[in-house]
């Protein structure tokens, strides 16, 4: 068997072969092919994250954070969705600082804020082949690189402005630092470990630990240093996690709770609580916003929990094409590696990968709270890394050991009919793809049974059979992947992005309907199209494509992609960083008229925009309405500061009746949007203090008539306080001034 780390004879394969020939590049130096094949995968891995970005939807609650962060540096640094700093987003700001940065430096728009999120994008992929070059060699870390650029799922999120691009970068990066300080023995590249996973808690919270037991604990057995000192250093790596870690939590509680915004995401309105409740526990377990149980709340964006679900129709195409081949790699090659020392850097590399691939997969399955199909990103850096060094690995002994022989090819004959199976769910879409999957599949499997023990000449055979089975194997997942840039596949826009065509109805799948496992439609009982095209909304009634917020976008806030006008009071032309251009009186999100029902969308219409502008009469906030989504649209639109009052769940207790009064007396807010499913019916609805709001609101204010801003007929006739829905789905802005406060 060769050594690990020797040249391959082509650029997708390696294998045992007589000793270089004089002509060959030493074993010290890389094959000439290498260095070339990584920057082929670059720019592949480029062009899918960035063509026709402008015309991508972005989620709008980000966007409308960054935009803020650009106008306030208190908003920069505690992550606030508005420029006043009432409420911030529900995750900590790190992703929102990276992106606000850039916005900062070349100005507003959707390049300028994606502009680093790809970067860090492309800069995984290299942290990922660099990491497997240095264990398993160049055809490895090669086919590791093509692997985790072709993800579906990855290539979706990256195109959009959540913060899991950054959190994947720096999980990789402690990975890969982690595996570093293993081969050495050295303190520092474990530190830099904890430091970068320090800072991916400051992204997603506790999901950026989710690979971090499997990282310690291959240091602490196999790392070179005795026991003693391993364990020394990873004390000393504790510290430097914690301090990475908590210190924006820690800066958060020193400022008084007067002087900073409500922390979105948590009951109290301190960082603690997010920590543990809505980003932490909430996330495996239901509740604090996250919904409960798998089948509905927030679980049902993926299906109903359970050790299956990322086979299921809604996660199966975005992210398990090569899982049943990663797992056999690695389990193959443990197998391989049994008697190696306790030091063994394969065996390392294989345990860290695998921890880190079966930790997410189990969180992900088994989570019963809010469950985007996009956290499943953050398993791909482990299938690629099993897919090139453990598939290296078990062709060698498949090569060499007749009692492997029939390993890989039963690896890549599963890989094919998993692939089979995943296309023929996507009725109708590439209906010829699976049948050429299957064919040169099997023609590849051939190949290498018969060129098994091939030497010579014939190796390039083998090498040829190798290749057409990468490409087989990675057909499928590359044609999700293409469909995203394309506009031929992926649904949600920015709010759930997913890859592919249709397989399934979650809450935001793809495009169309489907059935999901558990026969579970919309949460709350909908059984609708998974891009909210129509069918039953979250609470179940007919809306004949309508969203909540009275838009006919296909994402929750109205907005056709998840998206806003942008910020230049007029709501008109362009297209803003949220996602499409809106026209003359028409709201953010599409539906004209005055103000959007609340719920879980909503916008204002240009006119009533101006209007409240004209009026503002120094207020900080424009506005204050009842969830994230619609505060969002509403600061895209209009470029100045507006309150959510019950943040992005509609559990946020952001906004009491006091601290309104308080507003309303210091003269700091003048108008209250109320209604429209929004308090007293929607998120925040139904709760003592939002009831509280509401009526205090309707008896003290004075409600602006569409009149007054000169709605047209056009727009009044579309507009939700027009329309024939419910009463109770009709929304009013009242206007307050410091005389109605009694």
């Amino acid at each position: 068997m060769t050594s690990a780390t020797d040249p391959l004879p082509h650029p997708t394969v390696t294998v045992d072969a007589p000793p270089p020939a004089p002509h060959r590049a030493p074993p010290d130096r890389a094959p000439r092919w290498s260095l070339p094949a990584l920057i082929a995968i670059l720019i592949l891995a480029a062009v899918l994250y960035s063509w026709n970005l402008s015309g991508s939807g972005l989620n709008s609650f980000y966007s409308a954070a960054v935009l803020s962060g650009t106008q306030s540096c208190k908003a920069w640094f505690f992550g606030s969705l508005d420029a006043g700093n009432f409420l911030t987003v529900d995750k900590p700001p790190f992703a929102l600082m990276v992106m606000g940065l850039s916005c900062r430096v070349f100005g507003y728009g959707t390049w300028q804020m994606m502009l680093p999120m790809i970067l860090l994008a492309l800069a995984t992929i290299w942290i990922v082949h660099a990491s497997v070059k240095r264990v398993w060699g160049h055809g490895a870390a090669t086919v590791a690189a093509l692997v985790l650029a072709l993800t579906p799922i990855t290539v979706a999120i990256n195109r959009d402005n959540n913060p899991d691009t950054l959190l994947v970068f720096l999980m990789a990066g402690g990975a890969a630092l982690a595996l570093r300080a293993v081969r050495n023995g050295r303190l520092l590249p474990l530190v830099g470990s904890a430091v970068c996973f320090g800072l991916a808690f400051n992204t997603k919270m506790l999901q950026g630990y989710i690979a971090l037991p499997a990282v310690f604990a291959v240091y602490l057995y196999a790392a070179k240093p005795g026991l003693l000192k391993r364990i020394f250093n990873l004390l000393i790596a504790g510290v430097a996690l914690a301090v990475a870690g908590f210190w924006w939590a820690a800066a958060v509680s020193l400022v008084p709770a007067d002087d900073r915004p409500y922390i979105g995401g948590s009951t109290d309105g301190t960082a603690w609580d997010l920590i543990m409740g809505y980003n932490g526990l909430g996330r495996i377990l239901g509740g604090e916003g996250n919904g409960g149980g798998g089948g509905g709340g927030g679980g049902g964006f993926s299906g109903t929990a359970g050790i299956g679900r990322l086979f299921n129709d809604i996660l199966g195409g975005q992210i398990s094409w090569l899982l049943p081949f990663a797992a056999i790699a690695c389990a193959g090659g443990l197998l391989l590696r049994g008697r190696a020392p306790r030091t063994d850097p394969t065996r390392a590399a294989l345990l860290l990968w695998g921890g880190w691939t079966a930790l997410h997969y189990l969180t992900f399955a088994m989570a019963e709270g809010t469950m985007h199909p996009y956290y499943t990103t953050a398993l791909a850096p482990g299938i690629a890394a099993l897919c090139g060094g453990g598939g290296v690995m078990l062709l060698r002994a498949f090569r060499t050991d007749r009692r492997w022989a029939w390993v890989l090819p039963a690896g890549l004959a599963v890989t094919a009919v998993w692939a089979v199976v995943l296309l023929r769910r996507a009725s109708g879409w590439n209906t010829w793809l699976w049948p050429a999957i299957a064919v040169v599949m099997a023609l590849a499997i051939v190949g290498l049974l018969v060129f098994r023990s091939a030497t010579g000449l014939r190796v390039r055979l083998l090498a040829a059979s190798v290749t057409a089975a990468v490409v087989a194997a990675v057909a499928g997942p590359a044609a999700y992947a293409w469909s995203v840039p394309s506009g031929s596949g992926g649904g949600m826009g920015g709010t759930n992005p997913t890859a592919g065509p249709s397989t399934g109805s979650g809450f935001g799948g793809g495009p169309g309907g489907g059935g999901a496992p558990g026969g579970g439609g919309a949460p709350g009982g909908g059984g609708g199209r998974g891009d909210f095209g129509g069918g039953q909304l979250p609470g179940g009634t007919q809306q004949g494509g309508q969203m909540p917020g009275g838009g006919n976008g296909q994402t929750p806030d109205g907005a056709g992609e998840m998206g806003g006008a942008p910020p230049n009071g007029s709501g008109t032309g362009g297209t803003a960083p949220g996602g499409t251009a809106t026209g003359s009186g028409t709201r953010p999100g599409g539906a004209g008229g005055g103000f959007g029902g609340g719920g879980m969308g909503g916008g204002a219409s240009s006119e009533l925009i101006a209007y409240l502008k004209k009026h503002q009469d120094g207020a900080e906030w424009l506005l204050a309405v009842s969830s994230s989504q619609s505060a969002a649209q509403l600061i895209l639109s209009s470029g100045e500061p507006v309150i959510s009052m019950w943040g992005w769940s509609g559990s946020d207790n952001a906004m009491t009746l006091a601290r309104l009064k308080e507003l309303v007396k210091k003269g700091e807010l003048h108008y209250v949007q109320v209604g429209g499913g929004g308090m007293g019916g929607g998120p925040g609805g139904g709760g003592d203090v939002s009831t509280e709001v509401t009526e205090w609101v309707q008896k003290n204010g004075t409600a602006v008539k569409e009149s007054e801003y000169g709605a047209t007929a056009q727009s009044s006739s579309s507009s939700p306080s027009s329309s024939s829905s419910s009463e109770s789905n009709q929304s009013t802005v009242y206007r307050l001034d410091p005389s109605d406060v009694g």
